[in-house]
């Protein structure tokens, strides 16, 4: 199967992770996929193939004779999108030869270049993107279908030499869950990549280090006729907390390795509240002033409104992966060496979020990020270059002989 093909097919599967499911994987939709795509590891000869009870699906290309010794690698991609946006019944649409003009996704709205300059990169490449009533999917089914068409070739390609290569694919890693049951030692790789990354040559292995803080707020209602020196507004004490935030300190004013507080989430009435943030640096110590810095706004508030009307819970999500992956650093030479085999130019910058390879890192399985070709991830914007798949594609098939030498 073509690389296209393979992508449109993957496309097709609604696999949006639900963030407040507590089952795992969230949706059993995610489930379809993951055993559709344990059924073409099967008929494309893979071996060792599983499921396991938590949806984990993996598989093995054996190693070419000769080369059962070489380091084992891994390739790792996952199947959910975003709960940010339907992915049902997507309706994916393609320009050959795109000529870098906007793009008219339906009758009433435009990818626009004045809004996403990157587009200029893309002239003479195909385009695949969403109809704009749902994201694409690119992230990260892009990952799956390069990783599954390069499986495909050096199976139907024996005079490669390899040696073995272990592919797995993970669910709700848009919910940050993607590697809670993970099993490393089953995956059995030396060390592993995960295809999840954006434009061409990117290759990424500092990420964020990441806290969700969530503050529940307890109003006092009062009639307001009569509410003077009474009333407590829940909703006036989020405002409150949100304004002690630097607006410096926002996604839309950081870029590179600057960090951020980033509300996802608000509801609440006069009686009862709740604020969501995410906390993100790549410095470990500006990370965890951050988070001493939300508690001391919550606890000014209780100061002025008093004790039991905040509460606040904040939680780490993941860690920077660099000190976990700087020790091997023949994972990145060979990543760089395989990148330019493929006429790519490497492009290392720290993943301004974070992959399941982060968590992997910390697992013991060190496992950096490589480009796999989708743009503006997670909403009706998405659109992704098969060009860049195919370069990606062949990164794969370039590390594999690589780390047979």
């Amino acid at each position: 199967m073509e690389l296209k093909e393979r992508f449109l097919k993957y496309v097709s599967f609604d696999t949006q992770s639900d963030e407040n499911s507590t089952t795992f994987p969230s949706t059993d939709k995610q489930l379809v996929l993951l055993n559709y795509l344990a059924d073409e590891m099967r008929t494309l000869g893979l071996e060792d193939v599983t499921v396991d009870k938590y949806g984990y699906t993996m598989g093995t290309i054996p190693a070419t004779k000769g080369y059962e010794n070489a380091p084992v690698i891994g390739f790792i991609a996952h199947v959910d999108t975003s709960p940010d946006m339907s992915g049902k019944d997507v309706k994916p649409r393609t320009i050959e030869e795109y000529d870098g003009s906007d793009i008219q996704l339906n009758g009433a709205l435009t990818m626009k270049v004045a809004d996403f300059p990157e587009l200029k990169n893309f002239i003479g490449h195909t385009l695949i993107h969403t109809d704009g009533t749902t994201l694409l999917g690119a992230d990260d089914k892009a990952g799956c279908a390069e990783i599954m068409t390069a499986a495909e070739y050096l199976i139907s390609h024996p005079e490669i030499a390899h040696g073995k290569i272990r592919i797995g694919f993970t669910p709700d890693e848009e919910i940050g869950r993607g590697v809670d049951y993970f099993d490393v030692a089953a995956f059995g790789a030396d060390f592993a990549y995960t295809m999840d990354g954006s434009a061409e040559g990117e290759l990424e292995y500092e990420n964020f280090n990441a806290a969700a803080a969530t503050i529940e707020i307890q109003g006092r209602n009062v009639h307001p006729g009569y509410a003077k020196n009474k009333i407590i507004n829940a909703i006036q004490v989020a405002c409150d907390l949100n304004s002690l935030i630097p607006s410096v300190e926002r996604p839309e004013h950081t870029t590179g390795y600057e960090g951020f507080y980033h509300c996802v989430g608000f509801n609440g009435t006069v009686e009862n509240a709740k604020i969501s943030y995410i906390i993100r640096d790549h410095d470990s110590e500006k990370f965890e002033q951050k988070k001493v810095f939300m508690w001391s706004c919550v606890d000014l508030l209780q100061k002025k409104y008093g004790e039991g009307v905040l509460k606040l819970t904040l939680k780490d999500q993941y860690f920077n992966m660099r000190k976990m992956v700087e020790p091997h650093p023949h994972v990145i030479d060979k990543a760089v060496e395989a990148m330019r085999m493929a006429d790519v130019e490497p492009v290392i910058k720290p993943i301004r979020g974070g992959t399941d390879g982060a968590r992997l890192s910390f697992m013991g399985l060190p496992c950096p990020n490589i480009f796999a070709g989708g743009m503006n991830f997670h909403g009706k914007f998405e659109y992704c270059s098969l060009n860049t798949m195919q370069k990606a594609m062949q990164v794969i098939i370039n590390l594999a002989q690589l780390w047979a030498k």
